[in-house]
């Protein structure tokens, strides 16, 4: 059952390098544990733990792509990128589907096999594999477990699968279309997971709009769920509970529980999963990157503490952009070397060089749309380090980087070339001596950012 396998998580700069990037395989410091959580643009959270590893399922922003991201790993700092062959838009696409992407995965683990529910074109699609990287297959072969809806009363996404105490499984679903009329639905699945055991039952709550998730406590079923608009901050987390997983669901008094904080440049938090880690529960969702523009879908992954009072109802979750860890480790890379940090250009003074050392990843440098040849150099006291590690703005984008090192800035020797750069972080190796005082990182390539850049000794 997700909520008994999910857990909290705090950030991901220390990823194992994808095979065509240079770089040792070697874990990083415990760094950036605030929020953002991860270096992107995600939504739509789901994961999975197995053998001592998590996997995280996210959507692709903006508004999704044509593959999962599954992020991986074994001690909540380290993670790696990694991409599925399944679900795709190609493979789950029929003569009913619209133009949507891959969104909003819901996986479980369930008697050794994982199993996958995800809106591709607005329909529903279930998958099945023997391991949480796969491969994955369609358990209904070229078929959506809930198609199209051609009278258009609802609209079929957020799916979300829930395993009650008694192994009996459900699977939830439903939005509405121009941001108006959510419907939510509720099936049990049968045993092979691919078929529904009833006649799918609306379960609609007051205010509900999409993204249900199930949750059980003392006997006590708690349906939450997003309202709003995810393209502006009116975008929010409610509840309602019932006595089954049917319903039916009243709204509790004190919804919503998560929401807008502009004063913390928090916009429309919202389509979560909830974590629980050493009896503590977190919940995870993502929220509009900054700076904040409405209409738009470039959100980012977040996450808080969630609570209980003595009456069984969910707590205010008060958003944070600092640290939010139960497992207590909190660091920061060490920059105390780096004299200087120059760039060819930036965008304006939200994007500005400082960006690349603040231990963020809700602030990123540009270069200026005009800049073809953007060019990155950091100057150091010593020179003794033994990679650069930089962690680009798109983890699946394919980048042209050339990596130099210099003793006086005059003269300048290539130590690195990839012109199909991949992964994030890259951690690119460096000769060592005095020689690599100055590194000087570069690029033709578009849709180029830092998150951050530092050094390893």
């Amino acid at each position: 059952m997700k909520n008994k396998f999910l857990t909290i998580l705090t950030l991901a700069l220390a990823l194992t390098v994808q095979a065509n990037a240079q770089g040792r395989n070697e874990k990083m410091p415990d760094t950036f544990i605030t929020n953002p959580l991860l270096p992107g643009y995600y939504a739509d959270p789901s994961l999975v733990q197995h053998d001592g590893k998590y996997y995280l399922y996210v959507t692709i922003d903006p508004w999704g792509n044509d593959y999962l991201a599954c992020w991986v790993t074994d001690d909540f700092v380290n993670w790696e990128y990694n991409s599925l062959n399944w679900p795709t838009k190609q493979a789950c696409t029929t003569s009913l589907s619209n133009e949507n992407k891959v969104w909003a995965p819901s996986v479980i683990k369930k008697d050794g096999k994982f199993y996958m529910y995800v809106s591709v074109g607005s329909e529903i699609w279930c998958g099945v594999a023997d391991n949480p990287l796969g491969p994955w297959k369609n358990m209904l072969g070229n078929k959506p477990l809930v198609g199209f809806d051609t009278t258009k009363y609802c609209h079929i996404i957020d799916s979300e699968v829930f395993v009650d105490d008694d192994g009996k499984t459900y699977l939830y679903w439903g939005s509405g279309w121009e941001w108006i009329n959510g419907r939510c639905f509720v099936a049990q699945l049968g045993d092979d997971m691919h078929s529904f055991k009833t006649t799918p039952k609306e379960v609609t709550p007051d205010n509900y709009f999409e993204a249900p998730f199930m949750i059980k406590r003392n006997s006590k079923y708690y349906l939450m769920y997003s309202d709003g608009k995810t393209i502006d901050a009116t975008y929010k987390v409610r509840y309602a509970t019932g006595d089954s997983p049917f319903g039916p669901f009243k709204e509790a008094s004190n919804s919503p529980i998560l929401q807008a904080d502009t004063a913390i440049n928090v916009f429309g938090p919202g389509h979560h999963t909830v974590a629980n880690i050493n009896g503590q529960a977190y919940i995870l969702y993502h929220k509009h990157r900054l700076p904040y523009k409405e209409g738009t879908a470039m959100r980012q992954l977040c996450i808080d503490s969630l609570n209980f009072n003595a009456n069984g109802e969910i707590e205010k979750v008060t958003p944070t952009n600092g640290i939010c860890n139960p497992l207590k480790k909190a660091s920061h890379a060490d920059r105390s070397d780096i004299v200087e940090i120059n760039t060819s250009s930036a965008m304006g003074e939200f994007f500005t060089k400082e960006k690349m050392l603040d231990n963020s990843m809700q602030t990123i440098w540009y270069p200026t749309s005009s800049d073809n040849t953007p060019w990155v150099t950091v100057k150091t006291k010593s020179g003794k380090y033994r990679q650069l590690v930089v962690i680009p703005e798109f983890a699946w984008e394919k980048y042209n980087v050339t990596c130099e090192t210099s003793k006086d800035g005059k003269s300048w020797k290539t130590v690195f070339e990839n012109k199909k750069m991949q992964g994030s972080p890259w951690k690119i190796d460096l000769p060592a001596g005095k020689n690599s005082k100055q590194i000087r990182l570069k690029t033709d390539s578009p849709k180029f950012g830092i998150w951050e850049l530092y050094l390893l000794k």
